[in-house]
């Protein structure tokens, strides 16, 4: 791969981690604070929140299978022998930051597991208690703060692997 292909590859990479990742803290450094002086019902919270996710993921998942693409091909135009994984830094760097990655996957499948259509539905016809949308709310946002530390951890992972540690 020529110098010019690798750093096209890697601003993909960056671009698709800055939507990811910025998107993420925007929405729960920002917005979602700023939404409590927008309404004091919980209800339009929640269903803001969704809506507001829901078009946040048109974009957030096409850049999480882009940083996956272009990370697995980086990686293994990087590391050819798979027995290098445990037998450098770099491999168990990249190891740990694929674990990461497995993991934060699996957090957010969950994350949009919880919030799928019927819920909403359920919140927009007031078929859901006040307590109910509480516990769901907690879910929410418990998903979405473990989905942004793994998402900050894979970034220094990635810092790491860049710098040649």
């Amino acid at each position: 791969m020529t110098a010019l292909e690798q750093a096209i590859l890697t601003w993909i990479h960056l671009v698709s981690a800055a939507i990811w990742v910025g998107g993420s803290l925007f929405i729960g450094i920002v917005f979602s604070p700023l939404l409590k002086t927008m309404t004091n019902s919980l209800e339009e919270r929640m269903q803001i929140m969704i809506r507001v996710g829901r078009r946040f993921n048109k974009i957030a998942v096409p850049s999480l299978i882009i940083l996956m693409a272009t990370g697995l091909y980086s990686s293994h135009m990087l590391i050819g022998n798979p027995n290098l994984l445990v037998a450098t830094s770099y491999g168990v760097f990249l190891t740990v930051k694929i674990i990461l990655v497995i993991a934060l996957i699996i957090t957010y499948a969950i994350h949009v597991r919880v919030i799928r259509k019927d819920i909403e539905d359920n919140i927009i016809s007031k078929q859901m208690s006040e307590s109910q949308i509480q516990k769901l709310r907690k879910k929410i946002i418990i998903l979405g703060e473990i989905t942004v530390v793994l998402s900050i951890a894979i970034l220094f992972f990635a810092s790491l692997l860049d710098a040649g540690v």
